[in-house]
């Protein structure tokens, strides 16, 4: 059988990883292969200036390899900047499993991925994403310390996601503040885009608030269950970015924010759990700027799950956990607040704050 192999001049035209966008100074890319298992894995770490790359793992089923690449190198630069503004002592790190989480994902395949994991030494430690469960960490757990968001059973923090809609329940009222004045949200509509773990309990929080919520996902059984559960309403137009509400709360995958979606936008205020909402940074936050549309930068209201395992490797208790979560009010307001005074997008003045931390502990360490 032929094996095609990229020769030294095509692969250096072809650029994989170091010639990606998303690559960002990226310290260490880790590609993972196990034929017994099936297992085909990326770990990236982006940056361990603060403390070891902390980040989940992804399962999904990508259509192609690229596309797995580009996305593990965007989640692991957004969670250096997550923890940074934060204030956690941890780097960015995140590790995607490419396949069906449904159908591919096995004991074997996720102790194998432990094993890779521990053989970084601590440099990585994972935790749950979209496709994981907080059992299959136990999984990993059996064969490596350096993962968090284990059951409670075991002397974890437990799934993540409730923590994680809380934080982004309280960057949708520190937007509203800022937009329409006031942070109650009665009578306020809200379109919740991917109602997974995290979207399901968004919709909760949203509708005690008195929001009128809709609903939108890709799996009509989902939509069901959540909007008999709770009395949200199924978003069952087509185009669900011209929508007109006050806030669109994307929860699904990435990049819903791009060249097709970003002037079709009739919301005021953007503000969901989704990592890397825009598609691209500059030019898309420039965008909602002048349309006037508040963007509550996700790598900072989706924290929540990372302060929640992080508890686990600092030991600290579930009212700090939520304390430390609550504050995320105060820093997005004060970030929409910044970016005003400095006329620049609220994505930059967030990303500032969190370069400037990174910057600033580089600097003491070489004192």
């Amino acid at each position: 059988m032929q094996v095609d192999v990229l020769n030294a001049k095509e692969l250096k035209k072809a650029a994989p990883v170091f010639g990606q966008l998303s690559f960002d100074n990226h310290e260490q890319v880790v590609f993972c292969n196990d034929k017994d298992t099936g297992l085909k894995a990326i770990i990236g770490i982006h940056n361990t200036v603060l403390g070891p790359a902390l980040g989940g793992t992804r399962m999904w089923n990508y259509t192609s390899e690229w596309e797995a690449l580009n996305d593990v190198l965007r989640l692991s630069r957004g969670m250096t900047f997550k923890s940074a503004i934060t204030g956690l002592n941890l780097g960015g790190g995140k590790a995607v499993i490419i396949g069906d989480a449904k159908t591919q994902k096995t004991p074997e395949l996720m102790m194998k991925f432990g094993e890779y994991v521990d053989s970084l030494g601590g440099k990585y430690i994972t935790a749950e994403d979209v496709g994981m469960e907080t059992a299959d960490m136990d999984l990993v757990r059996d064969v490596t310390p350096y993962v968090t968001g284990i059951s409670e059973e075991r002397g974890g923090s437990g799934n993540p996601s409730p923590v994680t809609a809380y934080g982004v329940f309280m960057g949708i009222k520190a937007a509203a503040k800022y937009q329409f004045g006031t942070d109650e949200l009665e009578g306020r509509s809200v379109l919740v885009q991917g109602i997974g773990h995290v979207g399901e309990t968004l919709v909760e929080y949203l509708i005690s608030d008195g929001a009128k919520v809709y609903i939108s996902d890709i799996s009509e059984e989902r939509l069901q269950e959540v909007s008999k559960k709770y009395g949200a309403i199924i978003f069952d137009e087509a185009d669900v970015y011209s929508a007109h509400v006050d806030i669109y709360a994307p929860c699904a995958l990435g990049a819903t924010i791009n060249d097709e979606t970003v002037n079709r936008l009739n919301c005021k205020v953007i503000a969901g759990a989704a990592n890397n909402q825009l598609s691209d940074e500059v030019r898309h936050g420039q965008i909602l700027r002048e349309r006037g549309i508040v963007y509550a930068p996700d790598f900072l209201i989706n924290a929540g799950g990372i302060i929640n395992v992080y508890a686990e490797l600092e030991k600290y208790s579930r009212q700090e956990i939520m304390s430390k979560t609550q504050n995320i009010y105060n820093t997005t307001l004060q970030i929409l607040e910044t970016a005003a005074k400095e006329d620049m997008t609220t994505h930059f003045a967030a990303l500032k704050i969190a370069r400037q931390r990174i910057e600033d502990r580089k600097k003491s360490s070489l004192k």
